[in-house]
């Protein structure tokens, strides 16, 4: 069997081993943890709001399309559970207002799917467009301890990824 990289587009759930769990911040300072939480925080809801637009864009159909966005939407909670992991690792809790991207993710997943595949999928690129965008821009303001680096970077991937398979798709309705 071919070995894959981690980072390679067929791996939705990364494998976790209870070494990969510890508790971080120690020696640094306060500033520094703070842009660290409010990226963390920010990664966090941003992926909540990501899950819920796939979620709400499935229809009841045995389509490509629905199989994935089935398959966005669990990389997008494994995304969600990487953040809430180094959330706690650090001592912090997720945002109180993550409910707000809840509503804002099933809002754009509900009204893109009742406009039809080809809104799906442009809401699709729209959304991963802006995820990549902001992921990099996390990456290059924020000093990050190197783990958590590695999973911002992984799931940047992940965003990249997302957004070649929905312009692919809809390339092919046209």
């Amino acid at each position: 069997m071919e070995q894959r990289e981690e980072n390679e587009q067929s791996i939705i759930r990364p494998e976790m081993d209870m070494e990969d769990f510890t508790f971080r911040g120690d020696g640094m300072s306060p500033e520094r943890l703070k842009k660290i939480k409010r990226g963390l925080q920010t990664l966090h809801t941003l992926e909540l709001m990501a899950q819920n637009i796939y979620k709400f864009q499935l229809t009841k159909e045995n389509t490509d399309l629905n199989r994935y966005l089935i398959t966005a939407m669990c990389n997008e909670m494994s995304h969600y559970q990487d953040f809430q992991v180094k959330l706690f690792e650090f001592g912090w809790r997720p945002n109180p207002f993550r409910w707000m991207f809840w509503i804002v993710g099933f809002c754009f997943g509900f009204f893109s799917k009742i406009l039809g595949k080809k809104m799906t999928l442009r809401t699709g690129i729209w959304v991963e467009t802006l995820a990549v965008k902001h992921y990099g821009e996390l990456l290059k303001d924020i000093d990050w301890d190197d783990d958590t680096r590695a999973v911002i970077e992984r799931n940047w991937d992940n965003e990249k990824g997302h957004v070649s398979r929905w312009e692919s798709l809809l390339s092919s309705l046209s």
